[in-house]
């Protein structure tokens, strides 16, 4: 039973994690530039579990995010599957309690934030972008967000962890 509820966790946090983003994390937004909770918890997920089910999760959490938000059908899910695709080869049985409870977290939810943001903007922006400007607004930015917000994750897994 422990097994089973490890995989379906992260799918409880989604919906919220959903919610919050199609409607708090707009209100947050610095010249458009937004967090992406979503990526949280895939990264955590597929830290938890490894790549396959990062890769599946990642789908479905694109999927899901695509068909409510109204975004460009395809382009979350695409880029999401990435992500946990990703995030996967930092998976390592030996070091889940080291790389979900130290600033590791946060390093990787940013390089995984950078990548997904990036892939992302290239398949649901119409306006023509430079490819620096992309990489910068639509990449760099999004993931340092991103990073941020996962931080306060980090420390209250540290305080858990103490208490």
């Amino acid at each position: 039973m422990m097994t089973q509820l490890k995989y379906i966790k992260p799918f409880l946090f989604f919906i919220p994690a959903l919610i919050l983003q199609l409607t708090v994390v707009p209100l947050i937004s610095i010249e458009n530039v937004v967090p992406d909770l979503i990526t949280i918890v895939l990264v955590y997920a597929v830290l938890l579990n490894g790549q396959f089910y990062g890769t599946a999760a990642g789908f479905v959490f694109g999927f899901l995010f695509d068909l409510i938000s109204g975004g460009v059908l395809g382009s979350a899910m695409f880029s999401k599957t990435l992500a946990g695709f990703i995030t996967g080869y930092f998976f390592n049985e030996n070091k889940i309690e080291y790389y979900t409870k130290t600033y590791w977290f946060t390093i990787i939810v940013f390089i995984i934030a950078v990548v997904e943001s990036i892939v992302y903007t290239a398949l649901s922006s119409s306006a023509q972008k430079s490819f620096i400007m992309m990489l910068f607004w639509g990449g760099i930015l999004p993931g340092l967000y991103t990073a941020v917000i996962s931080f306060p994750f980090v420390i209250i897994k540290r305080k858990n962890e103490i208490e």
